[in-house]
């Protein structure tokens, strides 16, 4: 678990960065006050038609994309005692199409191109939900977990600010509410990709021989507790201290 330290962070970020946190935070607490006035949630929205609910199983079947943006996402769950005080988790991905200029699969020797070159997708970022339907934690992971094809942590980076899912299926609020919550964990998720890309090769490093990318005991590679209302404080408190509150 890596200990974040948000108000150097948020020092360090550009005030434009900031502003557009504050807004991702009203989006997504905006989302949140929709589904409450019906006693709905995030989670429960997405899966209000799904009559059985099942372990491993996409939702909603097909994921969800975005044909203009080329972002996509779905969620899913693990068994209950694989993860820790989780109901299941939302898994985020950028498509080529949709990545910025220049953009490559990293050279890495277990790279095998898909035969649709749109199948060289990348994770992005995956969204912990508890039982109420928040979010408690973000992570990354192995390249395996989601047979995603390997990017640097860099070019991950340079794909987060192009995530948006924008139209109205299969639910509205949870659209808006996830491309709103890449905007405000904005820096934890690129430390998170950079932890990723750290714990990578130190295991590379580690485990001659292996490839570390199908290593069935390395799936999580990095992760944090998040905190929207902590979030958004952490954002105003800064925003206050430049006097741009």
């Amino acid at each position: 678990m890596i200990e974040f330290d948000i108000k150097t962070t948020l020092a360090t970020q550009p005030l434009e960065r900031l502003e557009d946190m504050r807004d991702a935070a009203d989006q997504v607490l905006e989302c949140h006050r929709i589904l409450k006035v019906t006693d709905d949630n995030i989670v429960g929205e997405l899966i209000k038609n799904v009559e059985t609910f099942y372990e491993w199983n996409h939702y909603p079947d097909g994921d969800v994309y975005d044909a203009v943006s080329h972002s996509q996402y779905y969620y899913h769950a693990h068994p209950a005692d694989e993860r820790a005080n989780e109901h299941g988790h939302f898994h985020l991905f950028m498509r080529p199409q949709g990545m910025p200029e220049g953009v490559k699969p990293a050279p890495i020797p277990e790279y095998e191109a898909p035969d649709d070159p749109d199948d060289n997708l990348s994770h992005l970022a995956a969204i912990s939900m508890d039982s109420a339907g928040l979010p408690i934690r973000l992570f990354t992971t192995n390249r395996w977990v989601t047979g995603e094809v390997w990017y640097t942590g860099e070019d991950v980076c340079r794909m987060l600010d192009h995530f948006v899912i924008d139209h109205a299926q299969p639910s509205w609020p949870v659209n808006l509410w996830l491309s709103g919550m890449i905007r405000l964990f904005d820096p934890q998720i690129r430390s998170l990709v950079a932890a990723r890309d750290i714990a990578i090769q130190a295991r590379r490093e580690s485990h001659a021989g292996v490839n570390i990318f199908e290593d069935r005991d390395f799936e999580v590679v990095a992760e944090c507790d998040i905190d929207i209302e902590s979030q958004l404080a952490s954002v105003e408190a800064e925003l206050n201290r430049r006097g741009a509150g």
